[in-house]
């Protein structure tokens, strides 16, 4: 059975140059991190891994930057050290790989999580052949992760009214938790103590946004079949943004110090890449299927704001209180450091838990062309 001792992250600063990060390295935020869990736990650390997941694997971000990162935090020799890409769940999934080692008995304490300084390395610059490929069936080529929220959007007549209303309920609940316990697991860096990326509006600035993301539909028509109407704004979609999230995960006595939380189950699904970003949602069904349990067993719920749409949906298709879910905001406020962001919704989700007293709690994520990760996790109270 894996634990997890602690699990703590950074804020997230604006993914570009005079960024509150910009000018450190990933490898620079990783050791940041492990130097705060040692100190929180008071542990001396020697895990047997160390996962990260990472989307841009090129330049700072390059040379496996797990590697990198466990140089530069004079982590053991013997520790071993991968990085992964799975799309905008990396993190997740990356704590998912060190459950399963520590489930095995491959391993008996592991740190996973991830990190992204999209002000080094942007949006697809790895200029991977696949996201031009048009040798490919038409329904797996890539499409622009803004472009399958508007689709999705437009199919399932999700009004630009619920998208402003999701936006604003993000930013508003991320800045009623700053300076509070739901921000206990944070760690200051660089001088950086809070969201940067945070900026709250109102309705009429919101409504008066013009659509973001129309202009690159024409190179994409053919993917998307046919003419859509766009309604995504640039207040819809996760800031670009510097971070990173870490989880230290054992066996039960692997640490000595007490465990925060029980992994219950954990799932990654491949899911229909023409439909994109619903994958989160498969995810967590097989998730709660693995576990026995429902959504209503869940106290707390992190879901992944991957463009304003997601969220509206998951609220507008399941039976869950609002109450629960996102409770110290998401991604469409505070940023989307791609390949960070599943470890920094875990640890959101148990200072969550924590807050509330609550048991049971679940991480929900997705990615582009049919990706989807979910974990449950069972807090173990004071």
């Amino acid at each position: 059975m894996a634990y997890i001792f602690d699990s703590v992250r950074t804020p997230r600063a604006k993914g570009k140059e005079g960024g509150a990060l910009a000018s450190m390295k990933p490898d620079e935020l990783v050791s940041n991190l492990i130097t705060a869990i040692a100190q929180r736990t008071a542990s001396d650390i020697k895990p047997d891994a160390l996962i990260l997941g990472t989307v841009g694997q090129v330049g700072c971000q390059g040379g496996n930057i797990a590697l990198v990162s466990k140089f530069r935090a004079n982590l053991p020799d013997s520790t071993t050290a991968f990085s992964l890409n799975n799309f905008c769940v990396s993190g997740l999934t990356a704590v998912s790989q060190a459950a399963a080692m520590i489930d095995s008995g491959q391993a008996e304490a592991v740190l996973a999580g991830g990190v992204e300084m999209m002000s080094s390395v942007p949006f697809m610059a790895d200029k991977a052949d696949f996201y031009t490929d048009r040798s490919l069936p038409l329904r797996s080529r890539y499409l622009l992760v803004a472009l399958a929220a508007d689709r999705l959007a437009d199919e399932q007549n999700i009004t630009r009214q619920e998208l402003d209303e999701a936006a604003l309920r993000s930013q508003q609940r991320t800045k009623a938790a700053e300076d509070s316990e739901l921000v206990a697991s944070r760690i200051p860096v660089n001088g950086l103590d809070r969201e940067e990326c945070l900026h709250v509006g109102t309705q009429a600035s919101l409504a008066s946004l013009e659509p973001a993301f129309g202009g690159a539909a024409k190179y994409y028509k053919e993917i998307l079949g046919k003419d859509i109407d766009h309604r995504h704004t640039i207040a819809h979609a996760p800031p670009l943004s510097d971070g990173a999230g870490l989880v230290l995960i054992g066996a039960k006595d692997a640490i000595d110090a007490k465990p925060r939380a029980r992994i219950v189950a954990c799932a990654e699904v491949g899911g229909d890449p023409a439909e994109s970003l619903t994958a989160g949602i498969d995810a967590m069904e097989k998730v709660l299927e693995r576990s026995g349990l429902s959504l209503n067993d869940m106290d707390r719920i992190e879901y992944m704001e991957a463009f304003a749409v997601s969220i509206v949906k998951f609220l507008r298709d399941f039976d869950v209180s609002p109450d629960k879910v996102n409770v110290a905001g998401g991604h469409l406020a505070k940023g989307h450091p791609l390949g960070a962001s599943g470890a920094i919704l875990l640890s959101t989700l148990l200072d969550t838990l924590d807050v509330a007293k609550g048991r049971y709690g679940l991480v929900v994520a997705a990615g582009a062309s049919g990706i989807g990760s979910a974990i449950i996790v069972e807090r173990l109270g004071e």
